[in-house]
């Protein structure tokens, strides 16, 4: 499908009415301000209660940025070949048909992707509320059942300003990619500067020792802890792919989405493993395993409160980073889906002046904002986990289907290590899914009814779209 934009009455370069007008560090800025939300700061307690030590720790952090980056450079691979928007839903529907493509958006857009920008929203008041208390105080009561034991919905005004906040940034990218793409290239450097104070301020205070990283705490470990600590890295790694939704809109997408792909990745990778050196350099392991907010806890042994303090701001940026990047790639996924004809017809609309998927954006940043009213974005981004997983994991196998299947396309990369990347993904994405489906095969079988709730809606806009 070609849309010609009512501005110029020219075909856009990416051929669905969309301008090229990201550059190589935009499109690098949705990788890491995507990828690095709230989870460096939360995650290592986590991992260090299912691995006991700073080293298992490190090799987890390792092992989890070794699978993103195989990941990185499989999509590279697919990024070239398919520079549309749409990222994954383009690459489904190419290798296996266009009902695997579908599902996957269907997904992305009413659960996986809107409950993330509803985590990140919500984190994002929650650190505020540091500062000002008075946003956890109930505003109203809603007489709808989504409360506290399906009572009447309890609505604070921290939840009134995760809404704005979600709103906003869904305005902002409306009026422009390249508008989103500063604002996302302004906060990202932000983000990235002020993590490198608190690494800085961490290893280089007198308070660190290099016998903390030595310490331990009791704990059962086995495979199943290695896995729970891994699901819990790669929480803190998920977004590297969310660049690829965008390529319609990345100026020589051939060049410089394999390029943001990869240095994004190992940029993350990085900072992540400087990040918990600083962490377990200061603190032993034990006070890792008891902290919340371990970041806080370093900072606050450090400098007192004030550096407590300075960690807030810093999440808060992360946060806000994180959030505009979901925002901007994600409103492509069901513009792609619109534009195949098997989403709302309108969704598929290009602004005639900012050139952007408008009604797409506001749809998913109102969604987003009614699921944080809602206070379910958790418990539904949990039920999918397991089959989003699945669909990643096929995805990244699409690129050995598609050499096979389509070996005519022109492919500027190619996949580094293929095919034992890819095949190194798909089993360690296979191995989590199992584990997946054995702690929570109650959430597991739910988020598969959630998926498959949308193949109604496929059948019905592919039968409409066959009778236009």
């Amino acid at each position: 499908m070609k849309t010609t934009t009512a501005a110029t009455g020219a075909t856009a370069a990416g051929g669905d009415g969309l301008h090229r007008e990201l550059g190589m560090w935009g499109a690098a800025s949705i990788v890491v301000g995507t990828v690095i939300g709230s989870g460096i700061f939360l995650v290592p307690k986590t991992m260090v209660l299912r691995t006991g030590s700073p080293e298992m720790v490190f090799f987890v952090w390792i092992f989890g940025g070794l699978l993103s980056l195989a990941g990185a450079l499989t999509y590279a691979e697919l990024a070239g070949m398919y520079d549309k928007s749409g990222g994954e839903y383009v690459y489904l529907r190419e290798a296996y048909g266009p009902v695997f493509g579908f599902l996957y958006g269907w997904t992305q857009m009413w659960v996986a992707k809107a409950g993330s920008i509803a985590t990140l929203a919500t984190a994002f008041f929650y650190y505020l509320a540091n500062f000002q208390p008075n946003l956890q105080t109930v505003f109203t009561h809603l007489p709808i059942p989504l409360g506290k034991d399906w009572g009447p919905l309890e609505v604070s005004y921290g939840q009134l300003l995760a809404m704005a906040v979600t709103m906003g940034l869904g305005v902002v990218n409306y009026f422009g990619v390249k508008v989103g793409g500063g604002v996302q290239v302004a906060v990202t450097v932000l983000k990235v500067a002020l993590i490198g104070v608190i690494i800085v301020v961490g290893l280089g205070s007198p308070q660190g020792s290099v016998s903390n990283l030595g310490t331990s705490i009791p704990v059962a470990g086995g495979v199943a802890a290695f896995f729970a600590a891994l699901v819990a890295a790669l929480w803190a790694y998920d977004g590297w792919n969310n660049v690829t939704m965008v390529a319609g809109e990345i100026q020589e997408p051939q060049r410089n989405l394999p390029r943001a792909l990869i240095f994004g990745t190992l940029g993350v990778v990085v900072i992540y493993l400087l990040t918990n050196l600083a962490y377990f350099y200061v603190l032993p392991a034990a006070d890792v395993a008891a902290s919340d907010r371990v970041a806080a806890t370093m900072m606050d042994r450090i400098l007192g409160a004030p550096g407590a303090a300075a960690v807030s701001v810093a999440a808060m940026i992360s946060i806000f980073a994180a959030l505009n990047g979901s925002i901007l790639s994600g409103s492509r996924v069901p513009f792609a889906m619109a534009c195949d004809g098997l989403f709302f017809r309108k969704v598929a609309t290009v602004h005639p002046k900012y050139h952007t998927p408008s009604v797409s954006i506001l749809l998913l940043s109102t969604w987003s904002a009614l699921l944080v009213l809602s206070g379910r974005y958790e418990q539904l981004f949990t039920y999918v986990i397991f089959a989003s997983w699945i669909l990643y994991a096929m995805a990244t196998a699409s690129v050995i289907v598609l050499r096979r299947k389509r070996p005519d396309l022109p492919r500027p990369y190619r996949t580094i290590g293929y095919p034992v990347v890819p095949v190194l993904f798909v089993l360690v994405a296979g191995a989590l899914i199992l584990s997946t489906l054995a702690d929570s095969p109650r959430e597991s079988v739910m988020g598969l009814g959630l998926i498959f709730a949308g193949l109604p809606f496929y059948f019905y806009w592919k039968k409409r779209g066959i009778r236009a």
